[in-house]
């Protein structure tokens, strides 16, 4: 009898063990129906797979898609007054470009000449008639060649545009000859259209030239 009370206490403490390994996890769910239920998850959402480095495969579509329609509006001439029409290179780039190399060159030019004005004022006058008439200073965006001398030109813009009249009606030894002062004198005269100031003129220096002397018994 103590046997048979024995072996059905052991028993029952088998059985209790077994109970206990088929315990659920913390989770209050088995691995095995965690696992399932993620599987059904996964399939019920629809998740699309993913291609190279993440990307959706609809994305590389979409990209192209975007970029053959950029394309095809930058090969469409912009609207009048559009902000693509404004940022767009001009036409005539290139001659933009050749005008400011030559002004620029011209600038250095009258920059180096101003270092002896009354020797070179001439010359200088030449290069602000050569600017004017080509109109170089629309290069750099200045309305009038006015403007131009009055930011550019450190001799001022009055003194600039005399220069050009001097260059436009003198030539260059008589110009010379006489001086810039004098000139400027006599431009201002001819602007105002009075005689008197014709009278203030100072006049030339005296030659220092030495004349031949006749041979004696002549």
């Amino acid at each position: 009898m103590a046997k048979m009370k024995k072996a059905a206490a052991t028993k029952a403490s088998d059985s209790g063990k077994g109970r206990a390994s088929m315990r659920p996890p913390a989770g209050g769910k088995p691995a095995s129906a965690k696992a399932g239920a993620g599987a059904k998850e996964e399939a019920g959402s629809g998740k699309r797979k993913l291609g190279l480095r993440g990307a959706a495969p609809w994305a590389a579509r979409h990209a192209a898609k975007h970029a053959a329609e950029a394309r095809a509006r930058a090969a469409e001439p912009p609207l009048p007054g559009s902000a693509r029409a404004t940022i767009r290179t001009p036409d005539n780039a290139e001659d933009i470009k050749q005008n400011v190399r030559e002004l620029h060159a011209a600038l250095a030019q009258i920059k180096a000449l101003r270092k002896s004005l009354p020797k070179t004022f001439y010359d200088i006058g030449i290069v602000l008639k050569d600017i004017q008439a080509r109109r170089l200073y629309e290069a750099k965006r200045f309305p009038s060649f006015e403007a131009f001398v009055e930011r550019e030109i450190d001799l001022g813009k009055t003194t600039s545009l005399k220069l050009v009249r001097i260059a436009s009606l003198f030539l260059k030894e008589g110009a010379l000859e006489v001086g810039m002062d004098r000139l400027f004198a006599a431009i201002q005269a001819i602007d105002s259209g009075g005689d008197t100031e014709l009278a203030r003129i100072p006049p030339p220096p005296p030659s220092t030239t030495a004349l031949p002397l006749r041979p004696p018994g002549r």
